[in-house]
């Protein structure tokens, strides 16, 4: 069964007993979004850790997942990480730092949520976060506006768990993953048809080791584009377990929604 890559509590809990010598529990399970996170792993699904100012764009969602910022007061991300269009004032976006406990951190509170339309579950899994000041000293990421950037190498980036079913880092962690195309994700040695090909693109190796995870839910899968601009080709949605053997990463396939992408956020005040 294929699963969201969006943190659950009991993850997080697990990772900040383990900082403070306690073993968790569910019931003991701390708040989605707690700054309270132990010593990182040097790698995190084949990754490295990212320099402070590397990808300025990249947010961290509250509620366990990531974004990027698409304008100074918008950040998209996936629609299995929000729960509905309309005024939204408890989630906390946190930018402009790779280390979610340096004091230099931005964080702006949400003011509407905007998902996409129709959004059921399956494909459509991109959504709109308005932040209730804008954050105008960082850089934001461009969304690819057709597919001429939806294969090679790409760049996956996030605070999402080290291993499958782990917690959220305290540090962000960068990888490459290079693309799958529709026939190869969607053979019986994948996904078997479960991919949607014209909302979905998939990206990952074979051999596994490298890949997104629980906790990196609506973060941007980018790559370098025109006049060497990094561009947003992906976002973070679903995969059978992380890094597995023949099971890529799912993402949303930006260049199909940009159109309606665009519309929501002039609706949304840009």
């Amino acid at each position: 069964m294929a699963r969201w890559r969006i943190l659950v509590s009991v993850a997080v809990a697990t990772l900040t007993a383990a900082a403070m010598g306690a073993t968790a529990s569910p019931a003991a399970a701390a708040p989605t979004g707690s700054d309270d996170f132990g010593a990182p792993t040097t790698n995190v699904v084949g990754g490295t850790r990212a320099a402070q100012g590397e990808f300025p764009f990249m947010v961290r969602l509250s509620m366990g997942c990531g974004g990027a910022l698409y304008s100074s007061k918008l950040v998209l991300t996936a629609a299995h990480c929000v729960n509905g269009t309309g005024t939204n004032t408890s989630i906390t976006a946190t930018l402009g730092v790779v280390d979610l406990n340096s004091s230099s951190k931005i964080t702006v509170k949400s003011n509407y949520v905007y998902r996409a339309p129709g959004y059921n579950g399956n494909g459509k899994d991109w959504a709109l976060i308005r932040l209730a000041s804008p954050v105008t000293t960082l850089a934001t990421l461009p969304i690819a506006t057709n597919s001429t950037y939806d294969t090679g190498t790409f760049t996956i980036a996030g605070w999402g768990a080290a291993t499958e079913g782990g917690g959220q880092q305290r540090y962000m962690l960068k990888a490459s993953v290079p693309f799958v195309s529709d026939s190869t994700c969607n053979s019986s040695a994948m996904y078997g048809g479960e991919v949607i090909p014209t909302d979905e693109i998939c990206a990952g190796y074979a051999a596994g080791g490298t890949d997104t995870c629980q906790g990196d839910s609506g973060g941007p899968m980018f790559r370098t584009g025109a006049n060497g601009a990094l561009v947003q080709v992906g976002i973070v949605s679903w995969g059978d377990g992380c890094a597995r053997r023949n099971k890529p990463g799912v993402y949303t396939q930006v260049s199909y929604f940009s159109s309606a992408i665009a519309s929501a956020a002039a609706s949304l005040g840009g």
